[in-house]
């Protein structure tokens, strides 16, 4: 690495060491100093960890579900969970009694409580040691930022399309909701993962987009919501023919889900300038959606799409259109 890399590794990554070291350093001194409250201190901390680690029990389950933590991550996390989960719950048997509700702590206190745990200080460091090193080496690679809509394989993106639709049904109990690859997952679980992917989306962010979808389908193989949006997000990479193949899939499985019209209206007109069958999927779109501000954006694309088709000559053969 050069000296430019070294010196922006050390710049990040030693004062952000600092700060997250150094509220557990004043922890442990204040503790130290603090005399020994008794077994009902010590009831009232072991409850604060039990439901810490219950918490932290639930928030790796979601990212695994989510896959962004790996098989044998979430399990490695989980059995230690698990192991100090059934530790905490020894320790308060021996204690005996409940634990009273403690006041409210100090806003410091509530603020630094995280960096306390093992996860916690490990997951800081290892984080902002990789921010570092990524930052030091992307100073020499890199003299310019690229728009974030531009897309593998340079590929220029479509033009900008409305926002994107409400996804209505295709969430979970979607029609056709497929076998799972994996064990089942609660509905508001499925719900969370594609409300993740959409702001992914919408905040151009395809790369994450991508993976919460795949996720999706690894658990739904048919949800109609996951595969239209990964065929929009294919068609905004430049591969007009695979999308299109993607929003047919779609609408075999639920023939009226009306973003896939909408989608697959778009890239016949904005691409492939097929009028007619950009203007029969418009169509179907503003019919199957609900009065409002998605069915007005729908109509007045429509509306430019018939106009279009009436100026253009009756015998043209648009680029890519069979006749």
């Amino acid at each position: 690495m050069t000296a430019q890399q070294w010196l922006a590794i050390i710049l990040i990554a030693l004062p952000a060491l600092v700060l997250v070291l150094w509220p557990l350093l004043r922890a442990s001194r204040r503790e130290a100093a603090a005399p020994s409250g008794g077994p009902a201190d010590r009831r009232l901390e072991l409850a604060e960890e039990k439901a810490a680690t219950y918490r932290a029990l639930k928030e790796i389950s979601f990212d695994h579900e989510a896959g962004s933590l790996s098989d044998d991550d979430f399990q490695a996390l989980r059995d230690r969970y698990e192991a100090h989960a059934a530790d905490i719950l020894t320790q308060l048997d021996a204690l005996g009694g409940e634990a009273e509700a403690r006041p409210a702590a100090p806003a410091d206190h509530a603020a630094l409580s995280w960096t306390r745990t093992p996860a916690g200080i490990i997951a800081g460091c290892v984080g902002l040691l990789v921010l570092g090193v990524a930052l030091g080496v992307g100073v020499s690679r890199y003299g310019t930022t690229e728009s974030p809509q531009q897309m593998a394989g340079g590929r220029a993106p479509m033009p900008t399309m409305p926002s994107l639709p409400d996804s209505g049904p295709s969430m979970p109990g979607a029609p056709g909701g497929g076998a799972d690859s994996g064990a089942p997952i609660p509905p508001e679980i499925m719900a969370r993962m594609l409300q993740a992917a959409r702001q992914a989306l919408m905040d151009g962010q395809y790369q994450q987009a991508i993976a919460a979808y795949q996720a999706v389908l690894k658990r739904d193989s048919q949800n109609v919501d996951a595969m239209t949006h990964l065929g929009l997000i294919v068609a905004i990479g430049g591969h007009a023919d695979a999308a299109l193949e993607t929003f047919d899939k779609a609408l075999k499985i639920d023939p009226k889900y009306a973003p896939a019209f909408l989608y697959r209206g778009q890239v016949l007109y904005e691409v492939k300038q097929d009028y007619p069958g950009a203007q029969k999927a418009l169509e179907r779109y503003v019919a199957l959606t609900p009065p409002g501000e998605d069915r007005q954006r729908g109509a007045a694309l429509l509306e430019e799409i018939r106009a279009k088709s009436k100026s253009s000559p009756p015998d043209a053969t648009p680029p890519g259109a069979s006749r």
